[in-house]
């Protein structure tokens, strides 16, 4: 691997042998270990370097571990950089986990575990390749599909025909002005006009002016509040397909928690945010049973539950596949278990003695940020997948999916289960006279339709592609040579009376088709053999005179 390619680590400690010991542990030919002496050193390496993880030991002379840490998050290029603190103190001392406080996603303590450190780190380094693969990934997209591009455009295009609220945030994003500078002389207002209120002396024409002004001041702290909180990046989609941020993204959280003071205790920190919806479940099976439901964003959940442990919770949605992402909130503060729960699939841990409004809003943001980026890089996966069998134009899959894949599948079908195969090939007659007279735009728009009725004239398991050009070819698994000159037979007929259509122009056009097929049993066919049979019947049909059904 390269050097630019290796993946960076930033340790930093003020003890010379604690960074050569941290740095021999760490020691891998994919990990690239960047070390500072001091919280300033520090700072300024992470402004050069692109690093996955930052190892902060907390007592340091000058600046602090925690110091540094709150710098960093106040950096706009530096704020997401996932932290873990090194250090000597006593964990069973309260301000052990100040830490998470200050952003730190865990805690290392000294001396240090080499098994558990490799293992926290590796979790990490993992996700930073995720982040790259799906960089990468968005970038092969944006190469090969132009409609992906310009989301922005689209959000300034559909500015006046949203609802208010979402107006008034791009707006405030547009005027530099933050939630909390509004907040502040919002406040004041409605504080004032509820003043006017209780003096009741107010003349009725004014009355009726205060109560629009309260309502109106109502509706801003309403969507400052939204501002603040959870998911308003999330795009909402209108009429047209334009694109907003939206500000009533609602948050669907399931608690996993048998303990009802536990859970009453996160009822009452969330109870503000409306756009947070918690249900709760006692069971690791109720749960299982409410997730096959669907409509579940978030899952909280304890170590130790009365039908089994987070452990086992975690590895039962691995095998039914769901992808809900998982924070376990627990009374236990035992690292290495944290470790395993983030090797299993967590995606946070946090102790139950640190429950906050803060830290627990930051939790579920981060928790839903890991999600959505996974979920993305699966979906241009699956685009880049599908878009390397199917054919753009038509969409039908493509002659490369055809030759290297399916027909050798159903060929292998004709050997194993002993049924009969045929292969249908289709040209359309005199196309290039159609791209000479009419423009190639209007062939474009003769092979989709032409393509749409073949697609709706053959069965749901036959396997249609755009072979190249004008040409076509279908294979028909178990189908005699009979049955499949007869299907053939009734799309060449089909194809010759319907009426093509483009600006107004009515197109006629005809096809051209050859078939053959393998009896059940041949058992010494090739997809080559095959295909070589189909194209000469094709090329008889051709020299026949056109528009007609030949067999080979």
């Amino acid at each position: 691997m390269p050097m630019e390619e290796k993946i960076k680590i930033l340790v930093v400690d003020d003890r010379p042998e604690n960074l050569l010991s941290i740095g021999a542990v760490l020691e891998s030919p994919g990990l690239t270990i960047i070390t500072a002496a001091s919280g300033n050193e520090a700072l300024g390496l992470v402004l050069e370097h692109n690093f996955a993880l930052i190892l902060l030991d907390v007592q340091m002379p000058g600046m602090d571990g925690f110091e540094v840490a709150e710098l960093l998050r106040s950096n706009e290029k530096t704020r997401h950089l996932p932290i873990i603190f090194v250090t000597a103190i006593n964990k069973e001392r309260p301000h052990v986990f100040t830490g998470y406080e200050k952003g730190a996603v865990d805690y290392l303590f000294k001396p240090l575990d080499p098994l558990i450190l490799r293992s926290k780190v590796n979790v990490f380094v993992e996700l930073f390749q995720q982040r790259q693969k799906l960089q990468k990934s968005n970038a092969e997209l944006s190469l090969m599909v132009d409609k992906l591009e310009a989301v922005n455009q689209q959000i300034r295009e559909q500015q006046k025909s949203v609802i208010e609220e979402e107006r008034l945030k791009v707006l405030l994003q547009m005027a530099g002005a933050t939630a909390h500078e509004l907040n502040q002389p919002l406040m004041v207002l409605m504080g004032n006009i509820q003043l006017l209120e209780m003096d009741g002396n107010i003349p009725d024409h004014l009355g009726e002016r205060i109560k629009k002004i309260n309502a109106a001041a109502a509706r801003i702290a309403d969507t400052v509040k939204k501002i603040q909180t959870l998911r308003h990046d999330q795009p909402k989609t209108y009429a047209g397909g334009k694109t907003i941020l939206n500000l009533d993204q609602r948050v669907s959280i399931l608690c996993l928690e048998d303990n009802d003071d536990d859970f009453a205790q996160i009822q009452r920190i969330l109870h503000t945010h409306k756009q947070l919806s918690l249900t709760r479940e006692k069971t690791i099976q109720a749960a299982l049973t409410h997730l096959e439901k669907g409509g579940v964003d978030l899952i909280f959940t304890e170590y130790r539950l009365a039908d089994g442990s987070g452990l086992e919770f975690l590895e039962a949605i691995n095998r039914e596949g769901i992808e809900t992402p998982v924070v376990v909130i627990t009374g236990l503060g035992d690292e290495v278990i944290a470790s395993r729960l983030i090797q299993v699939g967590a995606s946070d841990y946090l102790p139950k003695t640190k429950l906050s409004e803060k830290v627990l809003l930051r939790i579920i943001s981060n928790a839903l940020e890991k999600a959505g980026l996974r979920r993305e890089m699966r979906i241009a996966q699956e685009k880049l997948a599908e878009m390397s069998v199917r054919d753009e134009l038509t969409g039908m899959f493509n002659r490369r999916y055809f030759l290297q894949e399916a027909l050798d599948r159903e060929i292998f079908g004709v050997r194993r289960y002993g049924h009969g195969i045929a292969l249908c090939m289709f040209d359309l007659d005199h196309f290039k006279s159609i791209n000479d007279t009419y423009g190639h735009l209007c062939g474009d728009a003769i092979l989709q339709a032409f393509s749409h009725i073949l697609d709706k004239g053959i069965r749901k398991y036959d396997v249609a592609c755009r072979y190249g050009g004008e040409e076509f070819a279908v294979i028909l698994p178990d189908t005699s040579l009979e049955k499949a000159v007869n299907l053939c037979e009734r799309f060449r007929e089909q194809v010759d009376q319907h009426e093509f259509t483009y600006e107004n122009q009515t197109i006629h056009i005809t096809t051209s088709v050859g078939v053959t097929a393998l009896s059940p049993g041949a058992g010494t066919a090739i997809g080559k053999d095959l295909v070589e049979r189909a194209d000469r019947a094709l090329y008889r049909a051709k020299e026949s005179g056109r528009n007609k059904v030949m067999v080979m």
